[in-house]
């Protein structure tokens, strides 16, 4: 089969790769619908994440069961099916608890942008639909696998109630989702900060009252300002990067929270002030699995419609055309079509 392998920065080849089969009982193979580049991909694209070796990559999929191993006894052939970027078995005592982003029998996907995937802990992973969805909704079927599954992690971390304030930090995919999350969880104002104009339109249509285009401590007195001087009640980090998290921090009444799901990289956050400001902090990798049967019916309804994310469409074999319009922000977020 084939698909993208990373061989260093600015270096995404598609080429022929090793099949996806069954390797464990509980795999399953699935045979891709659409999948996608994601912004964290960007980060091995740039080399921040070194690329040792060359190794596949993709963690967003959706498809029809190819084949399933013994062990698993929910899935059929045929089926299409979504899942999450976390494996999770959904019996051990985290996926119970809540959190199947950290199941005790976790793999992260990572082999998605690539014709067929092999998709570990199956039955628990995998969420089927009742009957094949028709195409167009495909998109924003596959956003709930990573980028809508991720926002609502973030208004969930965050604590987003009804009538309440909530900050977006972050027009990427993830930060557009958070705004449809922001508003079904009944955020009164939902303030995004953002500087592109066609992100700014977008998050607009899916609920955001404001944007706020300054940042760092700009941004900070932008918010405040919108806030009676107190700072939001609930801010959605969904960057990583050490500006975007002080910015969530410092945006954030005492006794709000922060919910941050961007994959950090250089984050450092002084225990005293934190301590003092009274604001919660909770975050990670995004229990997806938890929210798919939610999401997934959202989806189907029309509620919501997380695909839009999709600016741009490609051939999978294009897969590195997609990288780089991200990379250079000619696009929010690549489709890729076997």
């Amino acid at each position: 089969m084939r698909g993208a392998m990373i061989h260093g920065p600015g270096d995404v080849r598609f080429e022929t790769v090793e099949d996806a089969k069954i390797l464990e009982p509980t795999d399953a193979v699935i045979r891709t619908a659409v999948t996608c580049v994601c912004g964290s991909d960007l980060w091995s694209w740039r080399g921040v994440e070194p690329t040792e070796q060359a190794h596949p990559m993709g963690h967003e999929y959706v498809g029809f069961v190819e084949e399933v191993g013994s062990d698993v006894t929910a899935l059929r052939p045929g089926q299409f099916v979504v899942g999450s970027f976390a494996t999770s078995d959904n019996t051990c005592a985290n996926c119970r608890n809540g959190f199947p982003s950290n199941c005790l029998n976790r793999e992260f996907m990572s082999t998605c942008q690539a014709e067929y995937v092999r998709i570990p802990n199956a039955q628990g992973t995998l969420v089927a639909t009742d009957e094949v969805p028709d195409e167009e909704l495909w998109p924003g079927l596959l956003a709930v696998s990573d980028v809508m599954g991720t926002g609502w992690w973030a208004a969930d971390a965050a604590e987003v109630t009804p009538g309440c304030t909530a900050v977006v930090v972050g027009d990427g995919a993830v930060g557009l989702c958070a705004v449809i999350a922001a508003r079904e969880f009944g955020a009164e104002r939902i303030i995004v900060m953002s500087r592109h104009e066609p992100r700014q339109k977008l998050a607009r249509e899916f609920g955001a009252t404001d944007i706020v285009t300054e940042r760092g401590e700009e941004g900070v007195a932008r918010i405040k300002e919108l806030t009676g001087g107190i700072g939001a009640d609930a801010v959605l980090e969904c960057v990583g990067t050490a500006q975007a998290m002080r910015q969530a921090l410092y945006a954030t009444r005492p006794g709000g929270s922060v919910g941050f799901v961007g994959v950090l990289h250089e984050v450092a956050i002084d225990g005293q002030e934190l301590f003092f400001s009274h604001v919660g902090l909770r975050g990670g990798p995004a229990p997806v699995r938890r929210y798919l049967p939610d999401l997934i019916e959202r989806v189907l309804s029309g509620r919501i419609d997380p695909g839009k994310v999709f600016d741009l469409t490609l051939p999978l074999e294009q897969v590195a055309a997609g990288y780089q319009a991200m990379d250079e922000r000619r696009a929010i977020k690549a489709l890729l079509r076997p």
